[in-house]
């Protein structure tokens, strides 16, 4: 799949839902938006913004116009999942925006959100944008237990609180499908394997098991993964979930052990910077800048919990 390119999920049972590829960090299969055209159609999350032109032309693609969006649902306020709400936001006035409440502060004022961005991701600022506030009438708070009505589809919003206190998941029961934010890692197609993903400030490793359970629960046959892609897991879901807990343990227990070993954080990140797999798939530049984001999430985990 290439940068821009939008298709239906045909995954599972799944219908009236596209994914596009936005070209997330210039790196291909790294961030997809999805859209479900229904009778109040939306997209879930928005991508980082850099990219929104895409987003424009794949709504067009689907048959959605600008006066016929009706939501965006946001997992969370992380701008690579919201950054370009405020854009979608201006230019399809009937749409709503959800997010948990505390994201509402942050999208209609987005400065703190963007200092925080730019501590966390380092020189990947680059790829990213300004994003663009959201008055306050257009954003609706959602929490665990409420859902979203398209009309066929509803997305059920279920607290996923490890990857940020602001997570949710969206359960999509038509499509017998979840959106997962980051609740369930980083699924790379490519090589058909589970990643961690584990940023500052907020990552929290136990509340990140509890999630895995959440998703559990709700038994989906398809996870929709912002990064990247839709998967059909069926009767696999616990085995995948179970090895994305394995996958999980083992990485902030390898972090805990290179920061024993070496004393120095930025030692610590840098080590693993240089030792990622991942290079053959996003590049040098984001399988580093990854590795380093990861680490310093896992490394204040370690801070706070002592």
């Amino acid at each position: 799949m290439e940068v821009g390119d939008v298709r239906e999920v045909t995954t599972g049972d799944c219908s009236d839902l596209y994914y596009l590829d936005t070209g997330m960090y210039d790196t291909n299969g790294y961030g997809a938006v999805y859209i479900l055209d229904d009778e109040r159609p939306a997209v879930v999350d928005t991508g980082i913004g850099t990219n929104y032109d895409l987003l424009r032309e794949a709504l067009a693609e689907v048959g959605i116009e600008e006066d016929d969006l009706e939501a965006i649902a946001l997992t969370h306020i992380h701008l690579d999942h919201a950054g370009g709400a405020g854009f979608l936001a201006a230019d399809y006035p009937n749409a709503d925006v959800y997010v948990h409440p505390i994201g509402v502060d942050h999208l209609a004022d987005p400065s703190r959100l963007v200092a925080g961005t730019k501590n966390a991701v380092g020189d990947q600022w680059e790829y990213y944008v300004e994003p663009e506030p959201i008055p306050e009438d257009r954003i609706v708070t959602i929490e665990d237990g409420d859902a979203i009505d398209l009309g066929t589809h509803e997305l059920r919003v279920h607290a996923a609180p490890g990857h940020a206190p602001h997570q949710v998941v969206f359960e999509d029961p038509v499509n017998n499908a979840v959106f997962v934010a980051d609740a369930a890692g980083i699924w790379v197609p490519e090589i058909e394997a589970i990643r961690e993903t584990s940023p500052p400030s907020n990552f929290d490793l136990e509340q990140c098991l509890a999630d895995l359970e959440t998703l559990a629960a709700i038994d989906p046959d398809v996870f929709c993964y912002p990064h990247f892609g839709p998967r059909y897991v069926g009767d696999d879901v616990d085995r995948v979930l179970e090895e994305y807990a394995a996958v999980l343990e083992e990485w902030v227990e390898a972090v805990a052990d290179e920061r024993a070993a070496l004393g120095d954080d930025e030692a610590v990140v840098e080590h693993f910077a240089d030792a990622t797999e991942m290079t053959g798939v996003w590049g040098d530049e984001k399988a580093s800048e990854e590795a380093k984001l990861n680490t310093r999430g896992v490394l204040g985990y370690l801070e706070h919990r002592e």
